[in-house]
């Protein structure tokens, strides 16, 4: 077995695209969830109509990247109107089914036939990021030890943690004003903030805008990795991963998105190259596992992982189970 390889892969999960792409899209799904309390169950659609936003507008009708980005960020800021304004007086479950709901809407209509001329259809789009790699500053790969990136994944990574930075003092900053303490209080009884006269279906909605343009930041950095954008991508399961990664973090911890997909992305990483390694090498006999189910036990070994940590510490690495109160969602 190579560990060198091994280890190399592992770590460079730790701070790689996907690990930031993952990351933005938690932190948006911890204001939600985490500090207001909200269902969302659809994330995964407000990072598809970024990428698509940017993508569709660079590629299909040949405007300048940074308008783009703007359409992008209004499409999130539109689905979260969209998504908001039919359930937020309601009870919360209704959020989740019209979110899980909605993000199955918006992949499948990314890949209509009808729609295809603009969306690519089930083929995606291509060549909407070459004014973004135009702009990169680096001229060669870097190499440290085991772990090595080349100047395009150097210039999306420097971006993305530059937007994890800022995300995380949004968050950080709204969430130790008298709005933020507005929004845990609506977590925990929105019945007792609307008897003090807050607007609490308006707090909500300000959440929702605010938890969809962060985690839109994640298509960005998604779709821009690699120069392609494909409607599957942005599944229900895509959304299930960010939850999976807020509660291993910890929820209503401004770093435990962070925090948590690093370590997601690591476990995943790790297992899924070992195992493989393993069986190579006859560790593992062929009666009992095969190169092609590797991938999928290795998923099983990780979900196993998570399930010990809800039993055993259900608030996550960091969070503080007084607070998050899992177990009365």
């Amino acid at each position: 077995m190579n560990w060198d390889i091994i280890f190399g892969v592992s770590l460079e999960s730790l701070i790689n695209a996907t690990m930031i792409a993952y990351a933005l899209a938690a932190i948006g799904l911890n204001v939600h969830f985490g500090y207001t309390g909200l269902l969302n169950f659809g994330q995964s659609a407000f990072l598809g109509v970024a990428a698509y936003g940017l993508a569709m507008t660079v590629s299909t009708f040949g405007l300048p990247f940074w308008t783009g980005i703007l359409v992008g960020l209004f499409a999130a800021v539109l689905l979260a109107l969209l998504l908001g304004i039919p359930t937020l007086r309601l009870r919360a479950d209704y959020l989740a089914i019209v979110t899980i709901a909605a993000a199955e809407i918006v992949r499948l209509l990314f890949r209509s036939v009808s729609l295809s001329e603009w969306t690519g259809g089930s083929d995606g789009l291509q060549r909407f990021s070459d004014d973004f790699f135009a702009m990169n500053p680096y001229s060669g790969s870097l190499e440290i030890g085991i772990v090595s990136f080349d100047e395009r994944e150097l210039w999306v990574m420097t971006v993305g943690w530059i937007l994890i930075a800022i995300s995380l003092l949004i968050v950080f900053l709204a969430m130790r004003s008298p709005w933020g303490r507005v929004i845990k209080a609506i977590r925990e009884d929105e019945d007792a903030v609307r008897s003090l006269g807050k607007n609490v279906v308006s707090y909500k909605m300000q959440s929702l805008i605010l938890g969809g343009v962060l985690g839109s930041l994640g298509g960005f950095i998604f779709s821009l990795s690699r120069a392609a954008v494909q409607p599957d991508t942005y599944g229900t399961e895509f959304t299930f991963y960010m939850y999976t990664i807020v509660i291993l973090g910890g929820a209503a911890r401004v770093f435990g998105p962070v925090v948590g997909s690093m370590i997601f992305w690591f476990l995943l990483a790790f297992v899924n190259a070992v195992l493989p390694s393993a069986i190579s090498a006859g560790y593992i006999p062929s009666w009992l596992m095969d190169a092609n189910q590797a991938g999928a036990v290795g998923y099983i070994l990780v979900g196993l992982g998570l399930v010990l940590l809800l039993i055993f510490r259900p608030q996550g690495i960091f969070g503080d189970k007084k607070e998050v109160m899992l177990d009365g969602r």
